[in-house]
């Protein structure tokens, strides 16, 4: 009798252990639930127009004759993200010099573009001004990319390393898509050689996406309130030259571009990120603005 009562009373001891040490483990996890919430950085991102362009030609956008006789319009955003350890101005939209003058098409009537406001007024809006901004990146070096990015001469511009060496290079002179003065302020660099973290915890990321330029990108991001995220850049430039993987003739290698695509495409399904094409019309009027600039 005395042994089944110990062996009883043995038997409640383990019970009650066990369920104290789940007990324990729940708390444990709850409380590194609150550590993670409370650890996940916020960050922030905010539109702004850099301009317009009115595409005369759009078959320039497509191999061959795909989009012969077409014309459409392209907006032109730049982006500022802000994150606990700094700010980042991702693209600069068209030539500042273009604000409060007509419409300019180019001398082969392919393009006609507008600019109505500039960089500093519309980073008033968020209570930044160029200072505040410590890091720029562009998806890429075309004249509609970088149009504003002499006014940030203290940041550290984060590009990678081909397209660096292209902007320097001779095989850039002379070439209307580039406009490189406004590059030449930016004294501290940051050269990349593939992805790049900026923030260092996943929140921010810069990943290589050669093809459309020599050292091409977009920028992935994990949003406080709207969740993953990627800008294009100018892997696509409007909603059908994704759904048709179509590569336009300036392109300064097409099978590079094809690869990018795919690793682009891939990237976005595995981490469930929504897309947004930073020159399609109807994608810039959902993403996040500045109050003053909500519709």
């Amino acid at each position: 009798m005395k042994k089944i009562v110990a062996l009883s009373i043995l038997a409640i001891s383990v019970i009650s252990c066990k369920k104290e040490n789940k007990e324990a483990e729940k708390k444990q996890d709850e409380t590194t639930n609150v550590v993670n919430v409370i650890q996940k950085p916020e960050v922030r991102l905010y539109t702004f127009d850099g301009g317009n362009i009115q595409v005369n030609n759009l078959n320039l956008f497509a191999q061959g004759d795909k989009y012969k006789g077409d014309s459409l319009v392209l907006a032109d955003a730049f982006y500022v993200i802000k994150h606990p350890k700094g700010n980042l101005l991702w693209d600069a939209g068209l030539p500042e010099n273009l604000i409060g003058q007509p419409a300019y098409t180019s001398p082969d009537g392919a393009f006609t573009v507008t600019r109505k406001d500039s960089i500093v007024n519309q980073l008033k809006s968020i209570d930044l001004t160029p200072n505040d901004i410590n890091y720029i990146a562009f998806s890429h070096i075309h004249f509609d990319h970088t149009g504003s990015a002499d006014k940030f001469g203290n940041a550290t511009w984060l590009v990678q390393s081909p397209e660096f060496d292209f902007y320097k290079g001779e095989e850039i002179k002379n070439n209307s898509l580039y406009a490189t003065t406004v590059l030449d302020k930016l004294s501290e660099i940051n050269k990349l050689n593939g992805d790049h973290d900026v923030f260092g915890d996943g929140s921010v990321i810069i990943k290589s996406m050669p093809g459309h330029t020599p050292g091409h990108q977009v920028l992935y991001l994990n949003l406080t309130n709207n969740g993953p995220i990627l800008l294009s850049g100018d892997l696509y430039h409007f909603k059908q030259n994704r759904a048709e993987k179509i590569v336009p003739q300036f392109n300064y290698n097409v099978s590079e571009t094809d690869k990018s695509i795919k690793v682009f495409e891939d990237f976005a399904k595995q981490n469930n990120a929504k897309v947004y094409i930073q020159h399609e019309v109807k994608d810039f009027a959902k993403m996040p603005k500045a109050p003053k600039y909500m519709n």
